[in-house]
């Protein structure tokens, strides 16, 4: 879990490949132009996280939130990060 959202700053733009302890899929290249990978990207990163650091260096706060109403997620996960940060609950739909 992040300790804030304010520390989320990872990239927004750009293509990356995730680190292997990440995403171990073989498709760990992730094209932030494209709405479907760059959500694909923050799943990954949401649900294999084992450190804040991880956190903070592959999301942005400003991409979560936006992405946040259709990011599939493990519903445990959701409620934590909802109930750490509430203006994610509250958030809009993603328009790409």
């Amino acid at each position: 879990m992040a300790d804030t959202l304010t520390a989320l700053t990872g990239p927004t733009e750009g293509v990356l490949t995730l680190p292997h302890h990440l995403d171990w899929s073989g498709n760990a290249e992730y094209d932030l132009g494209r709405p479907a990978r760059l959500a694909s990207m923050y799943k990954v990163v949401l649900i294999e996280a084992g450190t804040v650091d991880d956190l903070n260096t592959w999301l942005n706060a400003d991409l979560l939130r936006r992405l946040w109403p259709t990011l599939w997620l493990p519903p445990q996960l959701r409620q934590s990060w909802e109930r750490a940060f509430p203006e994610l609950g509250r958030t809009g739909t993603y328009t790409g």
